[in-house]
């Protein structure tokens, strides 16, 4: 099967943004893209399908139109698109089980109109069998790079490095899907690895067992040689990405956030596990989902 990177697309400005983000990324791969439509037929179509159409033929127009658009901006990258008749929630799902990658779209920045809150791409990264990225409306491939320098052309921009890859690890539960997918993205972009581990020091009841109360200094220590050794290995397998770890004490959500101004990219976990009330998103990819201006790739892992 062709290896390909996916892009849901329904027409909005921040699907579009997703798709060529999408083609970016594709093209570092040296994958394809695809993109899909999900539409759903309806007795009494919509009042903005035009009359001479059905919902069919206007559903198929769209990848087509948007297909059209990234390839003027991505000459020589395959596309391909696609219209499925089914829930979206159902086609991104399935999307997502065959692309190395989904991409969506999303509408803005927190708040009460967070733009996961109650939606079909919180649905998708809560559920989805591999790493999805959301991209937020209004970014650019400038905002990936470092800035220019005046008088720069467009052209020009993707000669500019690009900014830091932001990791977000937990030392006590590490994952090799979450950290390779990181130094692989850095990797690609040849830029800097920035891991953010933060800890909180245990109350004092919690402590009482410890022959030996561990100082503020000392914990820390403790903690920077815990992410020292889980990403040794990694340090051997991707030994051109330049990696700085930040070891902090304070809530994990607030750290990453922070980091990720100025960020290309931000790499969290979501770890596979079902509730009563269905699937679930970890404090901290739903504070970087919500908070990070940045584009924040969600990668399940066991």
């Amino acid at each position: 099967m062709l290896r390909h990177v996916t892009a849901g697309i329904d027409g909005s400005p921040e699907s579009l943004a997703a798709a060529h983000w999408a083609a970016r990324e594709a093209t570092r791969r040296g994958a394809a893209l695809c993109l899909v439509h999900a539409w759903e037929w309806h007795p009494r179509p919509a009042p903005s399908v035009p009359a001479d159409m059905s919902e069919r033929a206007l559903a198929e127009d769209l990848p087509e139109r948007v297909a059209d658009s990234v390839r003027a901006a991505h000459p020589g990258l395959q596309v391909i698109g696609q219209a499925l008749a089914d829930s979206p929630v159902s086609v991104l799902l399935k999307a997502a089980e065959l692309a190395e990658l989904l991409v969506l779209g999303s509408r803005g920045l927190g708040g009460v109109a967070g733009f996961l809150t109650g939606s079909v791409s919180q649905r998708v990264v809560a559920r989805a069998s591999g790493p999805v990225v959301l991209v937020r409306t209004g970014g650019s491939i400038a905002d990936e790079h470092f800035s220019a320098p005046d008088g720069i052309s467009p052209e020009e921009i993707p000669g500019i490095p690009y900014r830091d890859v932001v990791l977000g690890l937990d030392t006590g539960r590490p994952c090799d899907e979450l950290i390779g997918f990181a130094f692989e993205a850095a990797a690609r972009r040849g830029s800097s690895l920035r891991v953010v581990h933060a800890f909180r020091r245990a109350p004092d009841f919690a402590a009482a067992d410890r022959i030996v109360p561990v100082s503020g200094p000392e914990l820390r220590a403790e903690q920077e040689q815990a992410v020292v050794a889980v990403l040794r290995p990694w340090y051997e397998k991707f030994p051109e990405v330049a990696v700085t770890e930040s070891v902090t004490e304070g809530r994990a959500a607030d750290e990453l956030i922070g980091a990720s101004a100025g960020a290309a990219l931000v790499v969290v976990g979501r770890r596979i596990r079902e509730y009563r009330l269905g699937t679930h998103l970890g404090p901290v990819a739903h504070a970087a989902l919500h908070h990070a201006p940045c584009p924040v790739a969600v990668v399940p892992h066991t």
